[in-house]
């Protein structure tokens, strides 16, 4: 028997005057695409944890969690679901590490543009739009809804 097994992942919404951390992906297509810093929490690591240094692995920046976003139930084309918890945090400081293998570049967006980027299907997924939609209308909650031993 098959025991079906959602993956578990974290997105990062950062904003900075106005504009949005991206990342720019090389995803073997003839267009890069676009996402919010985020990807697969590792064996033993905390979801905060794995935000954290997913943003610094993509991005080369380090950010300071502030609130939990929520969790976003969505499932792939073929047929895999992903559970991504997102989350909210301030830019600290540009580390200038290297960046992850398949991430181009970072960059600092408006709305607007990201949203370009929207009607243009350059977003990795369309979840990406919803976080900074829910963002932008002020939906948060305390990181302390997450418990974690």
């Amino acid at each position: 028997m098959n025991r079906w097994t959602p993956r578990v992942t974290v997105a990062v919404v950062v904003e900075r005057a106005g504009r949005y951390l991206m990342v720019e992906e090389d995803r073997g297509g003839p267009f890069s695409l676009f996402n919010q810093p985020a990807g697969h929490l590792e064996r033993g690591e905390r979801l905060i944890a794995a935000a954290e240094r997913e943003v610094r692995e993509e991005s080369a920046w380090q950010v300071a969690i502030t609130d939990y976003l929520g969790l976003y139930v969505h499932q792939t084309s073929d047929g895999i679901t992903f559970h991504s918890h997102a989350f909210l945090s301030l830019p600290l400081a540009h580390l200038g590490n290297s960046l992850d293998k398949g991430i181009i570049s970072a960059h600092w967006l408006t709305y607007d543009e990201i949203d370009d980027l929207n009607r243009n299907r350059r977003l990795r997924s369309p979840v990406v739009m919803q976080r900074l939609r829910d963002a932008r209308d002020g939906r948060r909650y305390p990181l302390d809804v997450i418990r974690e031993r």
